[in-house]
């Protein structure tokens, strides 16, 4: 990695990137004196207001908001012949749409890297079930997951962003342990000063909850299998981190930490 920074003049456009990550990544380029531009997600499968938003960009960070791919050979095309640099904030989850758009940036030959991480510490999932009553309800509360804070994956980003040497990096993003699932509620129960357990479920109810709400089956499945995978073999740390930023992870219990008004 080197301290070369891309023209400060040139605004990132970021798109299909919400939440957290977002809104941390706004905030940390502003940071740096670098201006910021947003297209809303539904116009990213527009290649007509797409290639109207990149116009002028110096780089671009791209996330895939959508179940499926569709639309993003088109997405993709205009990025590469419009755009210097990619930033793709992917997923370690099987079966979602993104390893298909990592295929089609690395065709496109367009300069890219790759963010690979799991569950952005999205423990945000079990808020409503913390706060109606302390009982999350879910498949593999043994599993050893390890998720990294947003405000992380946003710092790698924007350091992917706007200096060089990260063209062709497919970094794995985690934090720096691995609690089980299980584990994570409670932690966040004591964060939030509230009791706060898991109750485990079989898998095939799992599969139902999270297909009812709408999400597609091969994700479905992948997600689950991640789950069942990390039973036995705990998901690693990676240094990616503090290699790219210099600075450590947060844990887990700083997330917690800091969001537990969330789950109050």
């Amino acid at each position: 990695m080197t301290d070369e920074r891309v023209d400060d003049t040139s605004p990132v456009l970021v798109i299909g990137v919400s939440g957290a990550v977002g809104r941390h990544v706004g905030l940390q380029l502003a940071a740096a004196g670098v201006r910021v531009r947003t297209l809303p997600r539904r116009e990213l499968r527009d290649p007509a207001s797409l290639e109207a938003a990149v116009q002028g960009a110096g780089a671009v960070l791209l996330g895939w908001p959508f179940p499926t791919a569709d639309g993003a050979t088109e997405a993709v095309g205009v990025l590469a012949r419009e755009v210097g640099r990619v930033v793709f904030l992917s997923s370690a989850v099987p079966g979602r749409p993104e390893g298909g758009i990592e295929a089609l940036l690395t065709g496109s030959g367009v300069r890219h890297t790759v963010l690979r991480a799991h569950g952005f510490a999205a423990a945000l999932q079990w808020a409503e079930e913390i706060r109606a009553g302390g009982t999350v309800r879910g498949y593999g509360g043994a599993a050893g997951l390890n998720p990294v804070d947003e405000r992380d994956v946003a710092a790698v980003a924007v350091r992917a962003l706007v200096e060089d040497g990260h063209d062709g990096a497919r970094y794995v993003l985690t934090g720096p342990e691995s609690p089980t699932q299980a584990e994570q509620v409670e932690i966040i129960g004591a964060a939030a000063g509230r009791p706060a357990t898991w109750q485990e479920v079989p898998r095939e109810t799992a599969r139902h909850r999270l297909s009812a709400a709408g999400r597609p089956s091969a994700a479905v499945d992948g997600a689950l299998d991640l789950v069942h995978a990390r039973l036995t073999a705990p998901e690693p740390a990676t240094s990616t981190v503090q290699d790219v930023t210099g600075h450590p992870a947060r844990s887990f219990h700083a997330w917690a930490r800091d969001h537990a008004a969330l789950f109050r």
